[in-house]
């Protein structure tokens, strides 16, 4: 690795990202999911009944992008598009029964992940590299 990748937080936060993200994918694959899945899943465990705009805003994808997620997981028989009862023109995304039966499971393959990311590392530094990440999120959320 070369000095710049050694102190690029762009190089290292992808690396570690693409490196979590392999590791997820085979903890989740065995309950029919994948990592894109996923994410959007713990989006709906939180608050059910979203639309796909606003799933693309809490996870700063493209619209394309979560269209194909969504199409899959609907295809999967995760997720059903009902129109809004409020605004007609608008369609939001529920879970299944099938996709709230995988909650449980699917958050433990991920806090074993997590689990294996963070070994080694002890609890203040924990604390401490979370609390940096979160700062850098906010810090190119801001733009």
């Amino acid at each position: 690795m070369s000095d710049f990748q050694e102190n690029s937080a762009g190089y290292l936060a992808n690396h570690m990202a693409r490196l979590f993200a392999a590791g997820l994918q085979k903890r989740i694959q065995p309950l029919g999911l994948a990592p894109a899945q996923f994410m959007v899943l713990l989006e709906l465990w939180v608050r059910d009944g979203r639309t796909q705009a606003d799933l693309v805003g809490a996870l700063d994808v493209e619209q394309a992008t979560m269209a194909n997620t969504l199409n899959r997981m609907q295809r999967d028989g995760l997720i059903e598009r009902r129109a809004s009862e409020t605004d007609k023109r608008s369609r939001l995304v529920f879970l299944t029964d099938r996709a709230r039966g995988l909650e449980a499971e699917a958050k433990a393959a991920a806090r074993t992940q997590n689990a294996q990311a963070l070994a080694g590392i002890d609890d203040a530094d924990r604390v401490l590299f979370l609390a940096l990440m979160r700062r850098a999120i906010a810090n190119m959320q801001r733009g």
